[in-house]
C-alpha cells in the first residue's frame, strides 16, 4: 500500500482517482484549500489535508506531502476567464509541487497536463486559452527538467461520460475526447508501473485496455 498525495484533490479527475486508488488499496491524500470539502472526500476514502495552492509556498507543500510515496498534480485554474489563475494554479502550483516533493524526499511524480500544449497556437487564440496552454507547457517543461521520476499524462478534451476502460496512450496521438474517469484509471496505473517514469504521453479514448495500452507505451 502506498500513500498518494493529490494536489487539487477536489477536482473532477482527482475525485475519480481517489476511488480508483482506494480500490487498489492505496491511501489517497487529497490536498484541498477548503475545509468544506473534507466530509465528501473522506466519504470517498481519502485522507484530507488543507493546502492553498496559490497562497502557500514550497515549504508548506513539502509539509503537506509528509509520509507520502508519490505526488499527483491534478490541479487546474478552472474553465472561467481568469487568466491570472492559469499562472498561479496551473504553472506555479506545479512548480511548488515539484519543489515540495523534492524537499520531502519524494521522487515519484505524475502530472496531468493537456494534449497539444507544445504546438504553436493559431493567431486567433483567445487570451484565456493561450494563458492556459502556456502554463501547462511551462509546467511540463519544468517537470521534465527536474530530478524526479516523472510521468506526464496529456489527456484530450475531457468529458464526464462513464469510464470506458479503453484508451489510446502514446506520443503524437491524434487529439480526441477522453473521460475523466479513464484519465484517473491511467494515472493510477502509471503510479504502479515503474517503467512509466520518464515518459510523456497523450491520452484519448480508444480501443485498447488501460493495462495493455500502458504496457505498449512503456515498451
Amino acid at each position: 500500500m502506498s500513500r498518494i498525495a493529490i494536489v487539487g484533490g477536489h477536482g473532477a479527475v482527482a475525485r475519480h482517482l481517489i476511488t480508483v486508488l482506494r480500490r487498489a488499496e492505496h491511501t489517497p491524500v487529497a490536498l484541498v484549500r477548503r475545509e468544506e470539502y473534507r466530509e465528501e472526500l473522506e466519504g470517498r476514502g481519502a485522507e484530507v489535508r488543507i493546502l492553498d495552492i496559490e497562497q502557500q509556498g514550497a515549504d508548506e507543500f513539502a509539509a503537506a506531502f509528509e509520509g507520502c510515496d508519490a505526488v499527483v498534480f491534478a490541479a487546474g485554474g478552472g474553465p472561467d476567464g481568469n487568466i491570472e489563475r492559469k499562472r498561479t494554479v496551473d504553472l506555479e502550483g506545479s512548480l511548488k509541487s515539484i519543489q515540495g516533493a523534492t524537499q520531502a524526499g519524494i521522487s515519484r511524480f505524475v502530472q496531468v497536463s493537456a494534449i497539444g500544449v507544445d504546438e504553436p497556437l493559431p493567431a486567433d487564440t483567445s487570451d484565456v486559452w493561450a494563458a492556459y496552454v502556456t502554463a501547462k507547457r511551462d509546467a511540463d517543461a519544468a517537470l521534465r527538467e527536474s530530478d524526479l521520476a516523472w510521468t506526464i499524462i496529456r489527456p484530450g478534451r475531457l468529458t464526464d461520460d462513464p469510464a470506458t476502460g479503453a484508451v489510446t496512450l502514446g506520443e503524437g496521438v491524434t487529439p480526441g475526447d477522453v473521460t475523466r474517469a479513464d484519465v484517473a484509471a491511467v494515472v493510477a496505473a502509471v503510479l504502479d508501473h515503474d517503467a512509466a517514469a520518464g515518459h510523456q504521453w497523450d491520452l484519448v479514448n480508444g480501443s485498447t485496455s488501460v493495462h495493455d495500452a500502458l504496457a505498449a507505451a512503456a515498451g
